[in-house]
Parts: structure tokens; C-alpha cells; sequence
């Protein structure tokens, strides 16, 4: 007699208060201002937002001299350094700071640590746009640490005066273990005054590890440049789904992933959606597995108010 098909759907998933908060501040800009509005980086790391903005007249740039003198510009939800503030005003610039407030906190704990001449390693992946701007508050402080291997070759001046940060997307896990081997190197390290790692990351890695346990596959819906939506397959995969797999989209899914798989676990990344999420639950459905059933882990209530250039803006027109 065959196994019985289900499909289980992670809450909480999808978007968090500072993507909610992020994409909401671009539309109410356009709604304002008029096309176009400039967004320095992506808002959020989702090509289907990108390209929903971008069709209500948002522009993408990915440094600020692509934006025309005298226009407004988005900062996005990963942050930017003091240096891209400063160019800004230089170049006359109207801008909107979009970087989600969870961000800005680590902003602040590394400009209070450097100013207190304490060294920061900073755990997080280099390249990615939240790693530039927290180390452009204080770049002669700040030394990135990537991966738990990467401790042994931390050199500083004084083993006293160290203290970590992290990126807010990573994965608990491997932030812990990276965490737990600075320490052995440095006893007195200094930690953040709260965790850096932000809620709805920790909501959804926990998630996805709730419904991982019993799911031959779990797919998670998320885009490539998404730090959270990859961790979620890492996570997945190391809490015992058989397989694991991001797509943008239901167009991606691999129709032999679905061979001899009877459970199949759904969630998305923080910056997804949950249109595209219930796109993978139809298109499950239309290979024979059930309707979903929701497992949620927990509530989230958190929301982030606009930012007040543009609240103020906003009070005007009324």
C-alpha cells in the first residue's frame, strides 16, 4: 500500500517587519514623489520584488553616480556606510533610508565598541551589502570573520579588548560555533548587548527545523543573493530533510525532486512573497500531493514605523 503524500507549509516564512517596512517605504515614495525613484542596491534580496518595483517606475543603481542630481534615492534594507550618506549630500541628493532598524542597531555597536578602541571581529559573508555598511562605520576596527575556520587566523593587537558582531541573516548554528571558538582564543570577549542575529531569521531557521524532521524534501523559496534563504537549505538539510532546494519560483522546480518523495515541507526566505509560496504549493498539487497544512512555531507581531523623511512627506500631502 503506498505511504500517504503531505505537504507541510513553515510559519512564520516570508517577509519580516524590516523587508515589510523596506518595500512599503519604495511604494508610498513612487505614491509621493512620482517616477522615478532611484534605489541604490536591491531593497531586498527578492528578483520578484525587484522587478515589481521596477515595472511601477522604481530604477536600481548600484552605486550613487547613476542617480541624476537632485532626485530621490532609497537606501535599501541592508544598510549603507557613512561614506554613501556623505556622497549623497554631496551630490544634492533627496534621500530616503530604508535600512531596517535591526541593522541599524549593529550600526550603532560597532560605532560605541571603536569608539571605545575595542577591536571587532564581525561574523558575516563578505561581499554582502549589511557587511559593507557596518564596516564602513568603522573600518580600522572592524576584521570580518566568515566561518568558524576562519578563527585561527584572527590576529589583533590587544586579546582584551575584542569584542564580535554579526551579519543579521546568518545561520545560529554556525554563528554559536564560530562564536564559542573566538572564545577559547579570547577569553574576555565582548558580546553585543542583545543578539545580532534578527528575530525572524531565528523564526524561520527554527521553522523550517520544526517541519525538516519528518520531510523527505523541503523546498525553500527564496532568490541566490538571499543570505537567509540559503541558510534555510543548510539548515533544513542539517536538521534531517533528505533534500533540500531554493528556487525563485515554481517554474524551477525540478520535477524529479518529487520522485519517490512522499513529504514535502514549503517555507520561504525573509524578503519572499507568499504569492510565490503558494505558486509551489498549487503547482505541488497539480503532481498529486494534497492541499498544505500550516505548522507554525510561533506568532510575530513586530512591525517597523516608515522612515521620517518620509512620514513627514507623507503628512504633507494630507
Amino acid at each position: 500500500m503506498p505511504e500517504t503524500k503531505s505537504v507541510v507549509v513553515a510559519a512564520p516564512r516570508g517577509y519580516c517587519a524590516g523587508v515589510d517596512r523596506a518595500v512599503i517605504t519604495v511604494e508610498r515614495a513612487l505614491d509621493v514623489y512620482g517616477p522615478p525613484v532611484y534605489v541604490r542596491k536591491q531593497i531586498v534580496h527578492n528578483r520578484h520584488v525587484v522587478e515589481d518595483l521596477e515595472a511601477r517606475g522604481a530604477i536600481f543603481v548600484e552605486e550613487l553616480d547613476e542617480v541624476p542630481t537632485g532626485s530621490t534615492v532609497v537606501f535599501s534594507a541592508h544598510g549603507v556606510s557613512p561614506a554613501v550618506h556623505a556622497e549623497a549630500e554631496a551630490r544634492g541628493l533627496k534621500t530616503i533610508d530604508a535600512t531596517c532598524p535591526l541593522v541599524t542597531k549593529v550600526h550603532h555597536e560597532a560605532k560605541r565598541f571603536a569608539g571605545q578602541g575595542v577591536q571587532i571581529l564581525l561574523i558575516g559573508h563578505a561581499g554582502h551589502e549589511e557587511v559593507e555598511g557596518t564596516t564602513g562605520e568603522a573600518p580600522e576596527h572592524i576584521q570580518l570573520v566568515q566561518h568558524p575556520s576562519d578563527v585561527d587566523g584572527v590576529d589583533v593587537a590587544d586579546p582584551d579588548k575584542v569584542a564580535w558582531l554579526t551579519q543579521t541573516t546568518l545561520s545560529v548554528d554556525e554563528t554559536a560555533e564560530t562564536v564559542t571558538r573566538l572564545r577559547e582564543r579570547f577569553p574576555n570577549l565582548i558580546d553585543p548587548p542583545s543578539d545580532d542575529i534578527c528575530y525572524a531569521t531565528q523564526n524561520r531557521q527554527q521553522a523550517v527545523k520544526q517541519i525538516a524532521r519528518h520531510s523527505d524534501l523541503v523546498i525553500v523559496v527564496g532568490s541566490q543573493n538571499s543570505s537567509n534563504s540559503v541558510r534555510l537549505v543548510e539548515v533544513a538539510l542539517e536538521a534531517g530533510a533528505k533534500a533540500s532546494y531554493r528556487v525563485d519560483n515554481a517554474s524551477e522546480i525540478d520535477p524529479s525532486w518529487l520522485v519517490g518523495v512522499n513529504s514535502v515541507g514549503v517555507t520561504s526566505g525573509a524578503s519572499v512573497p507568499d504569492d510565490l509560496v503558494q505558486g509551489v504549493l498549487d503547482y505541488l498539487q497539480s503532481q498529486g500531493f494534497p492541499a498544505a497544512v500550516e505548522e507554525r512555531l510561533t506568532e510575530e507581531s513586530l512591525t517597523f514605523a516608515l522612515p521620517p523623511e518620509l512620514r513627514k512627506d507623507l503628512r504633507a500631502r494630507r
